[in-house]
Parts: C-alpha cells; sequence; structure tokens
C-alpha cells in the first residue's frame, strides 16, 4: 500500500509513528510542512521536517516532541553572552550540527528536497520525507501591538509571543510563485491513499494545501483525516490562536467544513464529537488522545479502518 502523509510537527511526527507501526508494509511519502522554516545565525532551520525526521529516526526529545534527546545548549549560552538576537528561540548543540549541513548544502546549490534526503541517509526515518516547496515560502502573522500594526515571522508569534497577542492575519509569503518539490504531486498521484494526521489545520496542513497544484492533486484522491480538535480544544499547542485568525470556530465540526468535502472523504474525531458531520464524508469517532505507542497506533489503526 502506498500511503501520503502531510505533516506539520509534534502531532504530525507522532501519529506517523504509530501509522508505521499499523502499516509495516506500506511504502510512506511524507510531504513536510516549511512555512514554519526560519534563518537565525546565519543558519536555515526546518522545524517541522527535523522533527519528523528525527521522531522517526530515534532522535526526538520525547518530552517536549522537539529537538534532539540528550541535548545541551552552550553554543546558545555563548551567543547570550554576546548579545545575540534572537534569545528565544533555543537551537540545541546537537540540532546546530543539523543546521549548519543544511546550510552548507542550501548554499552550494542543493535544493531543499535534496538537502532532506541527505540528511534523512543518517536518520533512517522509514518514510519517504519530502519537503512541501523547495522554493522560500514562509508564515508571516499581522498583529497590533504597542508597535502597531505589523507583521512578524510566524516562529516569532508561536514561540516569543505565545500566540499571546491575537492575529489579524495570517500569510504564507511567496506562496503563489512557490512550486510542490520535486516528487510531491508525483507521489500523490501514485498513492493509494493520503491521510491528513492531527496537525495544526491552519500553519501546517493549511499551509502545505496553499502550493499551487497540491491541493487540486489531492481532490482527485481517496483522503482521510484525523481531527486536531477533541471537544472544542487542541490536542496540543495553540490551533485555537491559529483557527481564531481564519475566522473558524475551534470544533472539529468547524475543522471538518474547513477542509471541505472536495478533499476529505473520511473524518476521525474524538468521542465526544460523535454529531460531527458533513455531506459527502465518512465521520468515525474513535479515542484519540496520543498517550502512548499503543493509543497512537489505535489511532492509526482506526484511519486506515476509515479507508475501507
Amino acid at each position: 500500500m502506498r500511503i501520503v502523509s502531510l505533516a506539520g510537527g509534534i502531532g504530525g511526527a507522532r501519529f506517523l509513528r504509530g501509522l508505521q507501526a499499523a502499516a509495516p508494509e506500506a511504502e510512506i511519502t511524507v510531504i513536510g510542512n516549511t512555512g514554519d522554516d526560519i534563518t537565525l545565525f546565519g543558519l536555515r532551520v526546518c522545524p517541522d521536517l527535523d522533527t519528523v525526521m528525527y521522531t522517526l529516526g530515534g532522535g526526538i526529545d520525547e518530552e517536549q516532541g522537539w529537538g534532539r534527546a540528550g541535548e545541551h545548549h552552550v553554543v546558545k549560552e555563548e551567543l547570550a553572552a554576546y548579545g545575540m538576537e534572537p534569545q528565544w528561540f533555543g537551537l540545541g548543540d546537537r540540532d546546530f550540527a543539523t543546521h549548519i549541513v543544511r546550510t552548507q548544502m542550501l548554499g552550494a546549490g542543493y535544493p531543499l528536497s535534496a538537502v532532506t534526503e541527505a540528511l534523512c541517509a543518517r536518520w533512517r526515518p522509514g518514510v519517504r520525507l519530502i519537503p512541501m516547496t523547495d522554493d522560500r515560502a514562509e508564515t508571516h502573522v499581522v498583529i497590533h501591538d504597542e508597535q502597531g500594526r505589523r507583521a512578524i515571522h510566524f516562529q516569532e508569534w508561536w514561540v516569543r509571543l505565545r500566540a499571546s497577542v491575537p492575529a489579524e492575519e495570517i500569510v504564507l509569503i511567496g506562496a503563489d510563485d512557490a512550486k510542490p518539490a520535486p516528487g510531491v504531486l508525483e507521489a500523490i498521484q501514485a498513492a493509494d491513499a493520503v491521510i491528513l494526521p492531527p496537525s495544526n489545520p491552519v500553519v501546517s496542513i493549511g499551509t502545505i494545501l496553499q502550493i499551487p497544484g497540491i491541493r487540486e492533486a489531492l481532490e482527485a484522491k481517496t483522503v482521510v483525516g484525523v481531527s486536531p480538535i477533541i471537544g472544542g480544544a487542541p490536542v496540543r499547542g495553540m490551533a485555537d490562536a491559529c483557527l481564531a485568525a481564519i475566522g473558524v470556530e475551534t470544533t472539529a465540526q468547524a475543522v471538518l467544513e474547513l477542509y471541505g468535502s472536495r478533499l476529505l472523504d473520511g473524518w476521525l474525531v474524538a468521542e465526544q464529537d460523535s454529531g460531527v458531520a458533513l455531506d459527502g464524508v465518512r465521520v468515525v469517532a474513535r479515542p484519540l488522545l496520543m498517550s502512548d505507542p499503543a493509543a497512537t497506533e489505535a489511532i492509526a489503526r482506526a484511519t486506515l479502518d476509515l479507508l475501507k
């Protein structure tokens, strides 16, 4: 079975680990969000790609869900001693190595998709990981604070401000001119099924869907998704702040309608959201908390059952 999954960071990565356990023989291609990517200290950082790579490759910090296990922050402390900004984004020493390799390869002319493949050769995540695009497309957030109305990088809003300042707009800069990375459309066309894991529907899955040609390709396939909302609250993170920015309620029903029946064929929701419905979409309710590997595998199996 050939499966394509779109993925953001922690939620998507953990779901993918459950999917590997539930379908060990499947060929899985992951299209990763790159809207969160940012340049820090001269290095290109791809948080969501790295979270998937580290999680499936066995190098993730399991407690926080991002960054490397056994991490130290000596370089970060030294940069702070020099007064280097930003100090709100915590890169670890082991993580720095990944960003150095990536930046050197990008500087040598390799596209991000080739760089990601090279990095995965070390981690062997068991999936084919492809960025949504090789082009630069970054998510920015329009806010209004004491400095007035301004746009900041998504990471500043998400990490430094913790989404505490309401977003007036969330914009993927460069999306109109971006093209799907090599292999993205081909993987979708060859897939037996496509899965949307419980990643942020606005700044993870929604970002990938903004790259011209990807949503149209998905609409021709069987697509099932897992709700990132349980009982009116995000499973993890601040997806509610993102949904509010685009005028969408924080409910499994509203996210289903956001994706729409042209895209989705099946929608897995939590048991407390069993009343969710949309014409043309099969909705099934199951426990959705990824509390441990067994629970995560069960969620993945329920998602695969939607394809039957």
